[in-house]
């Protein structure tokens, strides 16, 4: 019984391979069928009449032309004039001419060919229908037209299961919202989901994205996209190894190696990681985030280790937060945040917010580790916050303002151990030509100046107690100082001069913090990370 079972099996699955292989081209209409052995031998010639044209069957596949030359033995045809080939309701072709071989069941059309599917139209000039694999191609230039899009490339093959096209050469999507230029791409027509292999350009109404790989939902409208990806984004260049866009959510973010060119604010944020709202005109960027703002050929780097920048163009508020650093040709800083505003011109520099009590407890020389720090050449000066106002338009620094524990030193011109010292409670200092020109020092104000005669003789040290100090600056130097109202002080001779009485309380150097560089912005621990650099 088992043998007889398996040889049952075995016949079958021969007859079902031979039926198969014995499936034949069916005639089922012709006007009249004439041979000409000479021209086509092997071959019926079936052509229509007035009435009837011809029509062929196989494997599901209804053909009708005006000419077919039908070759029984290969069991294939060549159909010419107004062919039309139908696959039940799943596929219509037409085209001028069809060549057909019912044994590997492949098609070649060519001539105006029209293949219609349910979701979507394809036009071309030549198509290869492949029925087994169930897959159709094309090599001479396409269109595609489906619910949403027009795709047009030189090449492409449409997978019919999935439901999916590879293009490549020249692709091209239109739509109109947004369109699409690429070298290579997938694309489903049921989900309307893009995947980009080459070089690719979107196009949408009020932004442009740039990527060689990447994923795109067209119905949508967003993506994620990589390998050296850029969007242009409401006058913003956003350039990132990987960026993720969604156009209905006005949103935008990119990952690691990220830059964001501000083209109307003439500005540049690079990072590791950045969001951008539009609807919201903000954008936040981390791991060390640098802004560069361009003013008058010159540029303000700051860095920190969050960057935010919110408000309408020309109008932009720039925070920075945590171990925030400044580099300017003419100015350094270091604070735990900043607060600009390009409208004004206006810098705050802050410290970490910290209770009274904890305050309270530490040294005038630890309040003044932790306060803002800034350095205009020689000078260097700490304060609980600092301001920094700039004239719009010259773009020049034009006057700073402190406030609450104001320390001012100088390192002495002629002798390196001894620092020039000013002490108060405010400041109020201007510039000239975007160097420092006059302090104003109120409250509580002390100074601690080395003198030297015109010849550089040391004539001594003046230690003098005011309630306000005003000292003029010549390149950076102390060139004049005023007292006002009831100063208490004197000048010590050299050999008068005691050693702990050359500091005044609170004074510290922090020259070995100060950034000279770009480089110096940023922490060795920043350092593990690549730094972007900005071109």
């Amino acid at each position: 019984m088992k043998f007889l079972n398996s040889f049952l099996t075995f016949l079958l699955t021969i007859n079902m391979v031979y039926s198969q292989e014995q499936r034949t081209i069916e005639i089922i209409q012709a006007g009249k069928s004439i041979r000409n052995s000479k021209e086509y031998p092997g071959a019926n010639i079936l052509q229509r009449d007035d009435n009837l044209r011809v029509i062929l069957f196989h494997d599901g596949a209804r053909i009708e032309s005006d000419l077919s030359y039908y070759y029984f033995n290969e069991n294939s045809f060549e159909a010419n004039g107004k062919v039309n080939f139908n696959q039940g309701d799943s596929l219509s072709l037409t085209s001028d001419f069809l060549e057909y071989d019912g044994k590997s069941k492949k098609a070649f059309a060519y001539g105006n060919v029209i293949l219609i599917r349910p979701d979507m139209r394809l036009e071309t000039d030549t198509l290869y229908l492949d029925r087994v694999k169930n897959i159709a191609y094309y090599n001479s230039k396409g269109k595609i037209i489906d619910n949403e899009n027009t795709l047009r490339s030189n090449s492409g093959t449409y997978f019919m299961g999935p439901k999916k096209y590879i293009f490549k050469s020249n692709v091209t999507i239109d739509n109109p919202e947004y369109n699409v230029d690429s070298e290579e791409l997938e694309y489903y027509t049921e989900s309307n989901h893009t995947y980009f292999n080459d070089k690719t350009l979107i196009t949408g109404i009020d932004y442009s994205i740039l990527c060689k790989n990447g994923f795109y939902d067209t119905y949508s409208q967003k993506g994620f996209f990589r390998e050296n990806a850029v969007i242009n984004y409401d006058g913003k260049i956003i350039n990132g190894d990987s960026i993720f866009f969604e156009n209905e959510k006005s949103y935008a973010s990119a990952t690691y190696n990220i830059k964001i060119n501000d083209t109307v604010n003439n500005s540049i944020i690079t990072g590791h990681y950045g969001e951008i709202f539009k609807e919201k005109d903000s954008a936040i960027i981390t791991k060390n985030a640098l802004a560069v703002n361009i003013i008058k050929n010159d540029s303000l780097y700051i860095h920190s280790d969050t960057i935010t920048i919110t408000g309408p163009d020309e109008k932009k508020i720039l925070k920075g937060y945590y171990d925030v650093r400044i580099l300017k040709s003419d100015v350094r800083g270091l604070s735990d945040s900043i607060h600009f505003n390009q409208e004004t011109g206006l810098i705050k520099l802050l410290k970490k917010p910290r209770s009274s009590r904890y305050l309270k407890s530490l040294t005038d020389e630890e309040k003044n580790k932790i306060n803002p720090i800034i350095w205009f050449g020689k000078n260097q000066i700490t304060g609980d916050k600092i301001f920094l106002k700039s004239n719009m338009q010259s773009e020049e620094l034009d006057s700073l303002i402190i406030r609450g524990n104001v320390f001012m030193s100088q390192k002495d011109s002629l002798v390196s151990d001894r620092f020039n010292q000013i002490k108060g409670e405010k400041l109020d200092g201007f510039f000239s030509d975007g160097k420092l020109d006059n302090v104003f020092i109120v409250k509580n104000s002390t100074l601690l100046y080395y003198m030297y005669s015109d010849e550089g003789e040391f004539i001594g040290m003046n230690n003098t107690l005011a309630s306000s100090i005003l000292i003029k600056f010549k390149e950076n130097e102390i060139s004049e100082v005023s007292f006002y109202k009831n100063p208490d002080g004197n000048v010590i001779s050299e050999n008068k001069i005691i050693i702990n009485e050359m500091k005044l309380p609170g004074f510290i150097w922090r020259e070995n913090e100060k950034p000279e560089s770009i480089d110096d912005l940023f922490s060795e621990a920043d350092k593990k990370l690549k730094i972007i650099e900005i071109e």
